[in-house]
C-alpha cells in the first residue's frame, strides 16, 4: 500500500503539537444552554468573554477576563476582541473519497451520478492511493469551512486496500470523522470479504486516540432485504460497539426507500434509541408521517442535504415538517459547496420560500417569517451532535464539551459591523472569515492557513492522481448521454423544462469546459 510509505514521514506531523491549554480572551461567545427538556438546545451569547481549553475538552467560559487561579501554567492566549467564537459545524453526510471528480458533474442529476460517479460506476477506477488522496483533500476543504465533524458515508470499500485507505486518511486528517464503512454488493469484493475486512478493521482499531471512530452504511434495509444479512451486519454493530449507522433513504419515484419503518419492521429502529446506535437517513426526501412519528418515538434522525437535494432533482417535499429530528449534511462535495455554511444558509432561504409561498397562494401577505437564523445555525451545530446521539459534547459551546471550535473574523468585510453574532455568522460570513478552526483541542487551521507542515506534498499528490482519475472518467465509455425509458425504480425518465437567459430563442445552455 504505497500511501502508507509515501505518507510515512509526515503522519504524525500533521501539525504542531498544541498547548495543553488555550485562552480566548476577550470574544463574543456562541454558547449553549439547557433548554425546558434539560438538553443543551438553545442558544446563550457572551459579550466579552473567555473561553478556556484544557486538552480535547471546553473547560471554562467567563463572562468577563478568566479569574487566574482558573488558568494553569503555560496556558497559550489568544486575544480574539472584536471575534466570535462559536461551535464547529456538523456534516451528517459525507463521501469524502469522491474530491478528485470536482467540476465533472457540474450539470449533472441523481440518475446519471449513479451511472457515472457512484460507487458501482466507479469500482476499479481509484488505486489505494487514489482513496487516500482524495479522502485527505476532502477533509481538508471541509477543515478549512469550519467543518469539525464528518458523518462519512465510506462506500469506497471495494477491497482491503481501499478501504484501509480511506479510514487511514480520515485518521491522519486531524478531524472528528464518523468513518462508515459500506457494506454493499458490487462486482470484486464479496459482502463476505467486506465484513471480514469491517472486522479486521475494528480489531485493529487503529483509529484509538485519534477524533476518527468506526461506523457503518448500510442501503439495503428495504423494502425486500436479506434478513439475514442485515441480521449480520447489525450484529457487527453490537459486536464492536458502533455509535452509529446511516442509510441513504429517498423514496418517492427514486425507490431506494431504507426508511424508518423499514427498520422498525426488522426491529432495529426501536432497540436503537436506548442502548444501540444512532441511525442517521440521508435525505429522507419522501419521508412520511409514520416516519417521522417514528424518529421522534426512537429519538434518530434525517440528514437534509440542501444544495444536493436541489442540484441532483432528490426533492425534500415534506423535510421542513421533521427538523426536530434533523441535521444538516454536504453529500457529494465534488458537485458544490463542501461547507455546512452554505447548505445552513441555502436551507433557511429555501424554507422561507416554502412557507412564505404557501400565503402568498391564499392571496395573503406574511406578518411574520416562519424560519429563524437561530433554528439554521442549530441546525448546522446542536443537531448534528444529537443526530449522532452525542447532544452534549458535540455540536455545542458548552462547558465539558469537546474542544471543537472556529474562531470568525468579526473586522473582515462581509461581517464588519455586526450587532447579533448569530447573524453574522448565517447571513453574512464566508469560508474566507474563518480565522482558526480547533478539533479536540488542537489547531487544524490557524491564522486563516491549515495547519499541515506538510500540505503542498498532500495537495501535490492529490492533483497527481485527480489528473489521472478525471483522464480517465472523461473516456467517451463513461460519458452518459440522455436518459430515456425508466429509471431502476420503474418509473420514467421526464426532461424538465429547460431555462434559457439568451434572448431569441438561442441555446444559452452552453457546454462543460473540461478540455
Amino acid at each position: 500500500m504505497m500511501y502508507l510509505t509515501a505518507l510515512l514521514p509526515f503522519i504524525l506531523t500533521i501539525g504542531p503539537a498544541a498547548a495543553s491549554s488555550i485562552l480566548f480572551s476577550n470574544g463574543t461567545i456562541i454558547g449553549f444552554k439547557k433548554g425546558t427538556s434539560d438538553t443543551l438546545d438553545s442558544l446563550e451569547v457572551t459579550r466579552n468573554g473567555d473561553v478556556l481549553v484544557t486538552n480535547d475538552r471546553i473547560a471554562g467560559i467567563f463572562s468577563g477576563p478568566a479569574p487566574t487561579s482558573n488558568v494553569p501554567n503555560g496556558t497559550e492566549r489568544i486575544d480574539i476582541t472584536d471575534k466570535i467564537i462559536s461551535t464547529g459545524f456538523v456534516d451528517t453526510h459525507k463521501h469524502g473519497w469522491q474530491t478528485a471528480f470536482k467540476t465533472l458533474g457540474s450539470n449533472t442529476t441523481l440518475a446519471e451520478y449513479f451511472l457515472r460517479y457512484g460507487e458501482f460506476a466507479t469500482e476499479g477506477l481509484l488505486t489505494p492511493d487514489d482513496v487516500y488522496y482524495g479522502q485527505l483533500a476532502g477533509i481538508y476543504e471541509a477543515l478549512n469551512s469550519g467543518v469539525t465533524t464528518i458523518l462519512d458515508h465510506a462506500h469506497h470499500t471495494w477491497s482491503n486496500e481501499t478501504s484501509e485507505a480511506g479510514l487511514r486518511a480520515s485518521i491522519d486528517s486531524g478531524g472528528r470523522i464518523f468513518w462508515s464503512y459500506a457494506f454493499h454488493h458490487i462486482k470484486n469484493f464479496s459482502i463476505e470479504e467486506q465484513f471480514a475486512n469491517f472486522r479486521d478493521l475494528a480489531t485493529k482499531a487503529e483509529f484509538e486516540g485519534s477524533p476518527t471512530s468506526l461506523g457503518i452504511a448500510y442501503d439495503n434495509f428495504g423494502p425486500n432485504p436479506d434478513v439475514e444479512e442485515v441480521k449480520t451486519v447489525m450484529d457487527l454493530a453490537k459486536e464492536f460497539n458502533i455509535s452509529v449507522v446511516t442509510t441513504h433513504a429517498l423514496g418517492g419515484p427514486w425507490g431506494y426507500d431504507n426508511s424508518p419503518e423499514n427498520l422498525h419492521t426488522l426491529g432495529y429502529l426501536n432497540n436503537s434509541a436506548s442502548h444501540g446506535p444512532a441511525i442517521i437517513f440521508s435525505h429522507a426526501s419522501y419521508i412520511t408521517a409514520t416516519s417521522a412519528t417514528l424518529l421522534r418515538q426512537t429519538n434518530q434522525h434525517i440528514s437534509i442535504t440542501p444544495e444536493s437535494e436541489m442540484h441532483y432533482g432528490h426533492g425534500h417535499p415534506v423535510s421542513h415538517l421533521i427538523q426536530d429530528q434533523a441535521s444538516l449534511g454536504i453529500d457529494t462535495h465534488f458537485t458544490y459547496s463542501g461547507d455546512i455554511l452554505s447548505q445552513a444558509r441555502l436551507w433557511l432561504q429555501a424554507t422561507r420560500r416554502l412557507l412564505h409561498q404557501q400565503v402568498l397562494d391564499r392571496w395573503h401577505v406574511p406578518s411574520a417569517n416562519p424560519f429563524s437564523v437561530n433554528q439554521a445555525f442549530l441546525l448546522a451545530t446542536r443537531n448534528g451532535g444529537a443526530a449522532l446521539h452525542r447532544p452534549d459534547d458535540i455540536g455545542v459551546l458548552a462547558v465539558g464539551a469537546k474542544a471543537d471550535l472556529i474562531v470568525w473574523d468579526g473586522t473582515s468585510p462581509s461581517m464588519l459591523g455586526w450587532r447579533d453574532p448569530v447573524s453574522a455568522v448565517i447571513l453574512h460570513a464566508n469560508v474566507g472569515d474563518i480565522q482558526h478552526v480547533l478539533v479536540d483541542g488542537k489547531f487544524r487551521k490557524k491564522d486563516f492557513k491549515l495547519v499541515d507542515k506538510n500540505y503542498e506534498t498532500v495537495k501535490s499528490k492529490f492533483l497527481e492522481s485527480a489528473a489521472r482519475i478525471q483522464e480517465a472518467m472523461m473516456d467517451p465509455r463513461r460519458i452518459v448521454g440522455d436518459l430515456e425509458g425508466s429509471f431502476m425504480s420503474g418509473f420514467e425518465y421526464e426532461r424538465p423544462l429547460r431555462v434559457d437567459v439568451q434572448p431569441g430563442g438561442g441555446d444559452g445552455y452552453g457546454r462543460v469546459f473540461l478540455d
